[in-house]
């Protein structure tokens, strides 16, 4: 079966409009869904544990009578472990020890100066009290973002972690289980979509109310979040995988093939994107993603990721193709080119940039270090991967002295008369001595 994926070139007369086509945001977000979420929210929120219920049953298609059947002990979490292979149990323990080691380099420093007033000003970080993740488990199980997501929270120091977790049919992977029991979170819950979210943001009567909601999920999870954000924070609205490979014909186009690929099977709204200056070499990566497709478990769902949402894109350099990734401000960048490192500045919005040819996305996705929990849909814009810090909240300390007092209290006065907020101005000339009629 031939590829189909959108062929384009940018020395093209029609490639803008077919390039913008390619990143449209109206794309990106099903109003019917939007609706459908904001019912189930609107339902949890008023009726609580009974329609956490009802929607399981009919969503996951679970035979369960009560809420209390949602919970999920440590002694199951455990079980699963002991069920896995050894070589197993040690690639989750591997993964797990260098995420917490890469995430414990971050931890946030709290400076405090003070200024020629003698004023001491400063922050405080403290760590998020409740915090709720969201493992999917809908078209495939992933104990990766199990360890990706409570790793850093456990990291910054999150006093309670809530997880919720889809168990569709009443089965869920041992391996996530395991992941679970190997990262120990406060409380597990199997529920998963929509109604898990709106659970984690308003409270049950059996799942705790949450302070931020992160992991990535589906439409209806990231509708949901988007829906929730303000009551209870989020670290992202994250959407479909994507990944943007710009190559200059120097890394083995095999390879190439399958690192499209491996983002591609994620879903079939999943985005894959090529970017060559090589008209042969894009030619190549598409004669190996079919041959490789034939022996994929996950082809269909790749042949419609790369129909739907792919591209294969000649440009006219490496520098035009790094103008067209910052357009692009994709999930994963890759650099399959020689000396990498010399364009690493050029590229300003993305999630994660990986350099060089040994250097695959997959390795990101469970080993590295970094979490893989990224900004999708171009959200790279002002978005940044999952990270300690996003458990953090930071405070400022402010202490004026008495000498600050006189002259900041003089400046904080002008500037409330400029707004007229009488209230402000009197405050400020309170702390300073002989201002006017102050005593």
């Amino acid at each position: 079966m031939p590829l189909d994926v959108t062929r384009l070139a940018t020395h093209q007369a029609e490639f803008e409009s077919e390039f913008t086509a390619l990143l449209r945001w109206e794309q990106r977000e099903n109003s019917d869904i939007v609706a459908k979420t904001q019912k189930i929210i609107d339902s949890v929120r008023t009726e609580g544990d009974a329609a956490l219920v009802r929607f399981t049953c009919e969503f996951d298609r679970r035979s369960i009578q009560a809420a209390s059947e949602l919970p999920i002990d440590q002694a199951a979490l455990a079980a699963a472990w002991q069920r896995l292979p050894t070589t197993d149990r040690d690639n989750l323990q591997v993964a797990a020890a260098r995420i917490e080691a890469y995430h414990r380099k971050q931890q946030i420093a709290e400076p405090e100066f003070t200024d020629e007033y003698d004023n001491r000003l400063g922050i405080r970080a403290t760590p998020i009290e409740r915090v709720g993740v969201y493992v999917p488990g809908g078209q495939a199980s992933y104990p990766s973002t199990v360890l990706m997501t409570l790793i850093p929270a456990k990291v910054a120091g999150v006093h309670e972690t809530v997880v919720v977790v889809p168990m569709p049919d009443d089965e869920v992977s041992d391996h996530v289980f395991a992941a679970l029991h190997l990262v120990e979170p406060t409380a597990v819950y199997g529920i998963g979509g929509a109604q898990a979210i709106a659970a984690l943001a308003y409270g049950t009567e059996t799942i705790p109310k949450v302070d931020k909601i992160v992991g990535p999920g589906g439409d209806w999870v990231a509708a949901a979040k988007k829906l929730v954000f303000g009551p209870v924070g989020i670290e992202s609205i994250a959407g479909p995988s994507e990944i943007l490979v710009i190559a200059d014909g120097t890394v083995d186009p095999n390879w190439t093939a399958w690192d499209l690929m491996s983002q591609a099977e994620h879903d079939a709204s999943a985005q894959a994107i090529l970017l060559s200056p090589s008209a042969n070499y894009l030619d190549t990566v598409a004669a190996c993603i079919t041959t490789n497709l034939a022996n994929s478990p996950r082809a269909a769902i790749i042949r419609q990721s790369l129909a739907r949402r792919g591209a294969l894109i000649q440009t006219r350099s490496i520098d035009e193709a790094i103008e067209l990734a910052n357009r692009v401000a994709p999930e994963h960048l890759q650099l399959a080119v020689a000396n990498p490192r010399q364009y690493v500045d050029a590229i300003k919005h993305t999630g994660a940039i990986f350099l060089g040819q040994f250097s695959g996305e997959a390795l990101g996705d469970y080993v590295a270090g970094p979490s893989h929990v990224l900004p999708t849909f171009g959200t790279a814009r002002y978005a940044s991967v999952l990270s300690v810090h996003d458990f953090i909240k930071r405070t400022s300390i402010i202490d004026i002295s008495v000498d600050g007092a006189q002259v900041l209290g003089r400046v904080a006065s002008g500037i409330a008369e400029i707004e007229g907020l009488f209230a402000h101005g009197e405050a400020a000339k309170a702390r300073v001595r002989d201002y006017d009629d102050n005593a």
